[in-house]
Formats: structure tokens, C-alpha cells, sequence
């Protein structure tokens, strides 16, 4: 195609300011392609940049927000031939620097130079612009093609599964045969569900206070479900498993509370990872109960260690699936409208999708 020279974005041009403008189309560096988007999702993570900021994001006035998108490839790089103008690509949000300790162990979310451009650090739509816009450039390491039996809006929320991928990585991947609890029937949690019995968990538990959240999540495969509001989970948890507790715990919701529901429903032994942000100071969470039970706490900042590709083959097999989470759709014009919707939940809204 004919790659113009100006496109519509979403520029944030000040907390809870975004405007629909016009900029150049960017040009792909030498290990970059650049792409004609498709459909962009909105995130938790959005909010929070739009609502409080966030620490080395690009000024205001300058910054294209976004960053679960997919589209096709365009135009490409000096050096890029993993890609071909045409192939169908999604993102994941992450370009570490590849030259300090971390990124060199593949723990590339971590970068020691997270935010620093004149290093090679990359964070699509946190520290970079991203894809609530007509086009995006990405670094040939954050690209992944998408099978043809999925949609472009489907994979979008690739990195979704990501998460709770990396999070069941970091505490050993092995869980066949054993019992994971999910705290949060979100995006990431109902993904962290399909996850776990994908790679052969024995039951899920998923917790939660919002009971068309928590139906659905029985419907993606989880075992056991409890309203928060109406029982005491660690109670529920401890009797369906037979006074053990949960093998693993993955904690999709930022909360005190939610800390402490882990911490008491885990078994000895056992581990929980989180997987949501919390935006403030932890308190009154009795921490010395992983220490008193000998339990492992781990934490992931989103996708990683390349399991954006991994969550993409268990989508193309069928084993997780994306629809049910995908509530609503609204045009790049309407991105407003659409983060109102998200925020305030209308119509049950989960994953929204935004096309240019």
C-alpha cells in the first residue's frame, strides 16, 4: 500500500486529556517494521496512564497511547527479513535494551535501562508511543504473525494471556495434576483460568465479588468459583481441597485484600504470584504468613520471556479463546466514549476494542 504521510492518533495531552489528532506516520528504523493497525484493545494499564501517569512515559502533547494492537506489516527496516509486507502481526508490549544483565538472561520486562530510549529500551505505550492510532513502528523482537483462524481482534488480547503465562513460568510451569486458585475474574484472571487447565492443571479455583464474572469463568473451565462477598474464600478453598490449599495462587486483582486471601488459602509449600499492579501501598497484610508457611512470592510486570508466542499457539489449538472477554467495539474517533465505557464497566465491559 501507499504509506501517507499523516495519521489520526489518541495524543495524551494532560491527565484524563486525550485528543484525537493528526501526526506523521512514523518511519521503521533498521530492526523495525512499521504498522497499519487493525484493532487496539484497551487495558487497565491505559487507565491508569490516562488517570494518574505513569514514570517515563513520552511528554504530553507527544504521546500516542495504546499498546494491545495488532495489524499487518507495511513497511519494512534495512535489516528485517522475518517479516514480509503482508504478514498479519501482533504486539507485546516489551523491547528491552539487549545489553544489560537482565535483558541478557531474557528477563527483558526487567530492563535495568526500562524507559531509556538512547539505549534500545522499548515499552510500546508506556514509555514509547503505541497503537491508539493508524499506524505503529515495533522492534522484529516484539512481533509475533497470527495464524489465519485468528482475528485481528483476537489477538489482541494475546498479551492478556501473556501474563498469566510468564506468572505460572516464574513459579516453575509445572503445575499438571495440581490446584491453581485465581483471584480476580478480569481479563487476566478469566485468561489466567484458561491457562492453567490448558497446561494440565487438575482444578481451578477462581474467586471473585461479581457473579456474571465468576459464571463465566466456569464456563472457561474453572472448577470451583466463590463469590468474596458471600463466602470466605480461604474457608471454600481449604474445604475443596481437602485442608491443603491452593498448589499455586495467581493474584489478578490489586488489592490488600486479595494479598491476604492468597497468603491464607495457599498451601505450605506453596507459591503466589502477582500478576496485577497495585497502584498503592500494601496494608495490613500479615506477610510473615509466607515465611510461618514456607511459601514462594513471586511478581511479573505483564508478558514475558517470549510467552506472547506461547499464549498465540494455545489460541491457534483452540485450548484458550478470546470472544467471550471482547465486549464492545468503537472507531478510533470514539476512543473517549469507549475509555467510559471501560472504566465504568457499561454493558459488563471487559475488553474493548478500538479501530482506527
Amino acid at each position: 500500500m501507499e504509506i501517507p504521510k499523516k495519521m489520526k492518533a489518541a495524543v495524551l495531552y494532560g491527565l484524563e486529556d486525550i485528543r484525537i489528532v493528526e501526526r506523521d506516520v512514523p518511519v521503521p528504523e533498521d530492526e523495525e517494521v512499521l504498522i497499519k493497525i487493525e484493532s487496539c484493545a484497551i487495558c487497565g494499564g491505559d487507565v491508569k496512564i490516562v488517570s494518574r501517569g505513569i514514570p517515563n512515559m513520552p511528554p504530553f502533547g507527544e504521546f500516542i497511547i495504546g499498546h494491545e494492537y495488532s495489524g499487518y506489516v507495511v513497511q519494512k527496516g534495512k535489516t528485517v527479513t522475518e517479516y514480509e509486507i503482508g504478514d498479519r502481526v501482533t504486539v507485546e508490549v516489551h523491547k528491552g535494551c539487549d545489553r544489560c544483565k537482565n535483558c541478557r538472561a531474557g528477563n527483558y520486562t526487567a530492563c535495568l535501562n526500562y524507559g531509556d530510549v538512547s539505549k534500545g529500551h522499548r515499552a510500546n505505550g508506556f514509555t514509547t508511543n503505541g497503537g491508539f492510532a493508524e499506524f505503529a513502528v515495533n522492534h522484529v523482537n516484539t512481533l509475533t504473525k497470527i495464524p489465519e483462524n485468528i482475528s485481528f481482534d483476537q489477538a489482541t488480547i494475546i498479551t492478556t494471556a501473556g501474563t498469566p503465562l510468564y506468572g505460572i513460568e516464574k513459579a516453575g510451569g509445572y503445575i499438571p495434576g495440581e490446584t491453581i486458585a485465581v483471584i480476580g475474574p478480569g481479563a487476566i484472571g478469566l485468561m489466567a483460568v484458561q491457562c492453567a487447565k490448558a497446561l494440565g492443571a487438575d482444578k481451578v479455583i477462581l474467586t471473585g465479588t461479581r457473579d456474571d464474572r465468576l459464571d463465566l469463568g466456569k464456563s472457561l473451565g474453572a472448577d470451583l468459583t466463590v463469590n468474596a462477598k458471600q463466602e470466605d474464600v480461604p474457608a471454600a478453598v481449604l474445604k475443596f481441597t481437602e485442608g491443603i490449599g491452593a498448589d499455586l495462587t495467581l493474584v489478578a486483582a490489586g488489592t490488600s485484600a486479595a494479598l491476604q486471601t492468597a497468603l491464607n488459602m495457599t498451601r505450605r509449600g506453596g507459591n503466589i504470584v502477582l500478576l496485577a499492579h497495585f497502584d498503592d501501598p500494601i496494608n495490613d497484610v500479615n506477610i510473615g504468613l509466607a515465611v510461618l508457611k514456607g511459601m514462594n512470592v513471586f511478581t511479573v510486570r505483564g508478558e514475558g520471556s517470549s510467552t506472547v508466542h506461547s499464549a498465540l499457539s494455545l489460541m491457534n489449538k483452540g485450548s484458550i479463546i478470546a470472544d467471550p472477554l471482547i465486549t464492545h467495539h468503537y472507531k478510533l474517533d470514539q476512543l473517549n466514549e469507549a475509555f467510559t465505557t471501560f472504566r465504568e464497566r457499561k454493558g459488563n465491559a471487559m475488553k474493548v476494542i478500538i479501530h482506527p
